[in-house]
């Protein structure tokens, strides 16, 4: 048995210039979570955020989309668990991931932040911890490093964001095993699953 997940932070950048881009994906994933269990986010400025708390197959879960800009994120993920006495474990960070395919989601529990700027400052604000979960929700990668920026700020193609959309679908259903304490059938359920 693993920790419970208590949170569940999407990460993103903040405004409508940047909705519906590739590096929102994680902030795409809570909100679909709140469409599928019927929830609405609030803003709270001491978590620097919009805020939910939602009963996800029997389970208390509190959702976090910081208002920071990515590179911020660990404002609110470290504000937010120091207030609910939360640790790492008890954290999941949904992310875009360059590494991963569109159409390809994957959980992930540890490691490195891999370059992804919201990780790293996760990673700083929970003093160098590196044990919280990951939903890695891909977006491809644009073939060369100085094109990334422009890439992971874009719109995504019609096919490509349908692909992405049924990649956080699958992972929403995935969830209640997380949930439930069982990161190996999570896990086992989602990888099995590719909309590419």
């Amino acid at each position: 048995m693993s920790a419970a997940v208590a949170l569940i932070v999407g990460l993103g950048n903040p405004g409508d210039a940047y909705r519906g881009t590739r590096h929102n994906a994680g902030a795409d994933f809570v909100e679909a979570l709140l469409r599928r269990h019927g929830g609405a986010l609030s803003s709270e400025s001491r978590f620097f955020g919009q805020t939910a708390r939602l009963t996800i197959a029997g389970h208390d879960v509190r959702l976090l989309i910081p208002d920071t800009f990515m590179n911020r994120s660990g404002q609110a993920v470290g504000a937010m668990a120091g207030f609910f006495k939360l640790a790492p474990p008890q954290i999941l960070v949904a992310h875009d991931e360059l590494d991963l395919a569109p159409g390809v989601a994957r959980f992930k529990r540890d490691g490195g932040h891999g370059g992804h700027n919201g990780l790293r400052d996760i990673v700083r604000a929970l003093g160098n911890a590196t044990d919280f979960q990951r939903l890695r929700i891909g977006i491809g990668h644009p073939g060369s490093a100085d094109r990334v920026s422009p890439y992971v700020l874009g719109r995504a193609p019609t096919a490509e964001r349908e692909m992405t959309d049924a990649a956080i679908a699958a992972a929403a259903d995935a969830l209640p095993l997380l949930l439930d304490g069982d990161p190996v059938k999570a896990m086992t359920q989602l990888h099995s699953f590719s909309a590419s």
